[in-house]
């Protein structure tokens, strides 16, 4: 049987799930969950915290004709590649995701998090160099593959007995379904952010982007919620330190869309654009959006359980884990896509754990910059809820506005923020000075010493004196180019290929305010 037929096979198994079994299932799962969580099982001895971090590959001209030296196209990645460097694979075949081994919150355990990506990483660097490849650290790719046109990458698909396959897109049965589920209307998707509507058979557009994703493991359930909400108003600021996708494949943007008007109207954070508009046309409800607040963890159950399925998919098979006592709710987890969302699994019942994932951070330029956002992130839900900050008070409205504020315009952003005099204050330095110190005091409350507190912190505290990001930086770089007379797509591909020189450099071990500093 062919790898088609047999993903073919799978979708239609899924699709064949009685969708009102599968929403009791869960249901029913979720007051297994909530028993654990009042009996204690997912409490810990002290806050965890853990990182994943989604890369693509581009040739790096190595050898073949293909990768061409210097040109750093999207590149697929062999399967058995990703199983020789250890990384888990992602949407499209261009990705590679790693996930950290979870550490304490500590001096110790931030240094453990920061030495395994580095080691992975230069391992995988390794492997993959000797394929002609290099992997990129990024928010959203802008140089198709050698010979193909992004368009064409993206909604390529194929019919295999009436099931709808994307070309380019991992044999997981789950994204393939999301093509072949539910009626005529709410098939196919459309990629809709200032200036690109593309439209595609498949949820593959989603490929575009790649995150890093903190994660912060509270020591008691029970604080959970209190925790959530302070997650989210920091959601805004630290995404607007983040920002790393202001453009697009210059090919997919809408007629009337150039440079100038790209610079004058375009988004620093494309990303979030492009991962809830491919997702949320085919709910009722978008399943990828700003969260409301949570106050219960009962709440925090339902909203999962509760959420509308998208993919029905077969009850899995027993594996002997401590949450496979709900393992609907977890595969139903799966699909609720919010921008701070809460987990609750363990492999057993030791490991059992609540934690918030933080996925609004797009890929950095070095692993010491990304490393930064989960040490701002553990810090500040460590520090937040134990000084009682009055930021909590600013209403959930505002904080989603924050967000948005800085998906459109990342540190130029009117960001709103409650000081610790309970005022609210708006201007970008006080909000900082404010947001950063408490994450470093929330570090050295967790066992840091002070120096290394700051140290972890430096590389965001650099962004704001400079008022300089990821996004800015390509911005300046392209501004620069069409000022100097390049096309457009010449000064996005041109700025794309010195984005992975200078990262080639840096990846591992530098930072990114080295590409500015050393001009």
């Amino acid at each position: 049987m062919s790898t088609e037929s047999a993903l073919a096979d799978g979708v239609r198994e899924a699709l064949a799930v009685d969708p009102d079994e599968f929403d009791a299932r869960a249901e029913e799962e979720a007051e297994v969950v909530k028993q654990a969580l009042r009996d204690g099982a997912f409490d810990n001895q002290q806050s965890i915290v853990g990182f994943e971090y989604e890369f693509y590959a581009v040739a790096d001209g190595r050898w073949s004709e293909e990768s061409r030296a210097g040109e750093y196209a999207l590149m697929r990645v062999p399967r058995r590649l990703l199983e020789l460097m250890g990384f888990e694979k992602e949407l499209g075949l261009h990705n590679a995701e790693m996930s950290t081994s979870p550490q304490p919150l500590s001096d110790h355990g931030l240094r453990a998090q920061l030495a395994e990506v580095r080691a992975r990483l230069e391992a995988a660097e390794n492997t993959a160099g000797v394929e002609g490849m290099r992997l990129v650290s990024d928010g959203l790719w802008t140089i198709p593959p050698a010979g193909e046109t992004a368009r064409e990458y993206l909604t390529d698909s194929v019919d295999v007995d009436d099931v709808t396959v994307a070309v380019n897109m991992s044999d997981a049965v789950r994204y393939h379904a999301m093509a072949n589920a539910g009626d005529d209307a709410k098939r196919g998707t459309v990629v809709e952010a200032p200036g690109v509507s593309l439209e595609a058979d498949t949820v593959m557009p989603e490929s575009l982007i790649t995150s890093i994703q903190p994660h912060y493991q509270v020591a008691q359930a029970e604080t959970l919620p209190r925790h959530f909400r302070y997650a989210l108003r920091v959601a805004g600021p630290l995404l607007a330190l983040g920002v790393n996708s202001p453009f697009f494949p210059p090919e997919l943007y809408d007629e009337g869309w150039d440079g100038e008007r790209v610079l004058a109207e375009g988004a620093t954070e494309n990303r979030v654009h492009v991962f809830e508009s491919v997702l949320n046309g085919r709910t009722d409800e978008g399943k990828v959006r700003f969260p409301r607040d949570v106050h219960d963890l009962e709440t925090a159950v339902d909203r999962i359980a509760g959420d509308e399925t998208l993919i029905p998919m077969p009850e899995p098979e027993g594996t002997d884990r401590f949450d496979d006592e709900f393992a609907t709710f977890r595969t139903k987890h799966g699909s609720y896509w919010r921008w701070v969302r809460p987990v609750f699994e363990g492999a057993s019942r030791s490991s059992a754990n609540a934690r918030i994932e933080f996925r609004p951070i797009a890929a950095q330029p070095t692993v010491r910059d990304s490393i930064a956002f989960q040490g701002a992130f553990a810090g500040l839900m460590q520090a937040l809820p134990q000084r009682e900050h009055p930021v909590i008070g600013l209403d959930w409205e505002t904080a989603r506005e924050n967000f948005y504020a800085a998906v459109d315009d990342g540190l130029d952003a009117e960001i709103e923020w409650i000081g610790l005099d309970g005022e609210r204050v708006t201007d970008t330095d006080a909000v900082y000075a404010d947001l950063l110190d408490h994450a470093e005091a929330g570090l050295r409350t967790a066992g840091c010493p002070e120096e290394e507190a700051a140290a972890w912190l430096a590389p965001l505290r650099w962004r704001v004196a400079n008022r300089t990001t990821p996004a800015s930086w390509k911005r300046d770089r392209v501004r620069e180019r069409l000022d100097a007379g390049e096309e457009f797509e010449t000064a996005v591909h041109d700025t794309q290929r010195e984005y992975i020189d200078r990262q080639a450099e840096t990846l591992i071990e530098g930072g990114f305010s080295a590409w500015t500093n050393a001009e």
